[in-house]
């Protein structure tokens, strides 16, 4: 791409946040508005204006649709959103508590679609108590003529995939249905992403138990990686029944033709989730092999310490018999007699000793 395409683009951007700042969405949206943008034709139209002026500018041309984002809302700032496009209840219950599994639902004509977002938290070195993966939630209101999506969490921001999307219009051009399978997309391209990065851990867990070098491979980091794991386990198994709904089930608002593409995402997903299960087993592995090798530690701590008991129980039990107070004992009278006996014990202990070495227990 040229130099004064790319240049065009950036100030094309540019106007697009400054139109978003000099017409802040207004009611029945309150301050967690991230931005309120109608589309012709798959093209950005400036000057929405708050929600209802964006509805009836869409509904007007008959053509088009409005996309609203939203960041952790109150339930009355979604309140005026459901008067005004015609939201169920249930779904506004959902879209605020945010607490809820991957699903699609159908209201009326409305689908309702739950995600959970994943991101890799990056750290310096693995512990016990590290933080490897972060969730939120992102919910997605798709109608015929619309799309409000709710937005929980530090993370999953849908800036940059807005803007991809802007970039190709045709895509944007196919309506509400289209936004939705881009945002499953990201999702799921997060739940690979994050995987790909949690295996660099899983490697050097691995590294760590079998390399034997002192104070690595703890079984609180094995533990922690697995519990992080279970984390995205959680977020990535159950969107497989939603996304095979999607792309089976014919679902007003989503276009027939559009089955294709999430038949595609929910193969991304497939990929994703069998890594995960994998990932896990091999955690099982890793960590059964780290108790085996704890395990046979300690038993050679113990030969060790059986071989040295068994050496000092030679002197011990020669300084016990001649420590009885008997008048009549072997060589007691003898000049030479002491220095026989710690010769004996010298000899009897060095011969033990070289037997244990010599059977690996020293």
């Amino acid at each position: 791409m040229s130099t004064f395409s790319n240049i065009r683009r950036a100030v094309r951007r540019s106007y697009r946040r400054a139109v978003d700042l000099s017409h802040p969405a207004r009611s029945p949206l309150g301050s967690s508005v991230v931005n309120c943008v109608v589309y012709l034709d798959g093209a950005r139209q400036s000057g929405a204006g708050d929600a209802a002026e964006a509805l009836r500018r869409v509904r007007k041309s008959g053509d088009g649709f409005v996309w609203i984002g939203l960041h952790e809302p109150q339930h009355e700032e979604l309140t005026g959103l459901a008067e005004l496009f015609g939201l169920h209840p249930l779904a506004i219950e959902d879209a605020v508590h945010a607490h809820q599994r991957p699903k699609v639902e159908r209201y009326d004509g409305i689908l309702f679609a739950v995600f959970k977002t994943v991101c890799y938290v990056e750290h310096g070195e693995l512990t016990a108590t590290s933080e490897v993966v972060d969730t939120g939630q992102l919910m997605a209101f798709v109608g015929a003529d619309f799309v409000i999506t709710v937005r929980h969490g530090r993370h999953g921001s849908l800036g940059p995939l807005r803007e991809a999307l802007e970039d190709a219009p045709e895509r944007l051009a196919k309506g509400p249905a289209m936004v939705l399978h881009a945002i499953a997309d990201q999702v799921v391209d997060d739940y690979l992403a994050v995987t790909d990065a949690v295996q660099n851990d899983i490697d050097a867990v691995e590294t760590a138990v079998f390399s034997g070098s002192s104070g690595r491979g703890d079984a609180g980091w094995i533990y922690q990686l697995k519990r992080e794991l279970l984390e995205l386990k959680r977020a990535a198994a159950p969107l497989d029944r939603p996304l095979q709904q999607l792309a089976t089930q014919p679902m007003p608002p989503i276009d027939p033709d559009l089955r294709a593409y999430f038949r595609d995402v929910a193969d991304h997903l497939t990929h994703a989730t069998e890594q995960i299960t994998s990932f896990d087993a091999l955690l099982d592995s890793i960590l059964q092999a780290h108790l085996a090798q704890v395990t046979v530690a300690q038993n050679e701590d113990m030969r060790k310490i059986t071989a040295w008991a068994a050496i000092i129980a030679v002197p011990t039990m020669v300084c016990g018999v001649y420590g009885m107070n008997f008048e009549h004992m072997p060589e007691l009278r003898w000049a030479y007699g002491y220095p026989m006996a710690l010769g004996v014990i010298a000899v009897a202990c060095l011969v033990m000793y070289r037997a244990f070495r010599r059977n690996d227990w020293l």
